[in-house]
């Protein structure tokens, strides 16, 4: 009876960890996602007016 408790304990305890290191890569994937969409956006909005200047006319 001490195995089979042992080993569920063991198979839990692994489990975890590796859900903890799937979570890991995730997070900072995801914030990393989420800064270059932030930054796309801002670079795509036109702050000047819309008043674009292109040399002498």
């Amino acid at each position: 009876m001490g195995t089979k408790l042992a080993r569920t304990a063991l198979l839990l305890l692994a489990v975890m960890f590796f859900a903890a290191l799937a979570l890991d890569i995730a997070v900072p994937a995801l914030v990393l996602c989420l800064m270059a969409l932030s930054n796309r956006l801002l670079l795509s909005i036109d702050l000047t007016g819309g008043q674009h200047q292109r040399g002498a006319a």
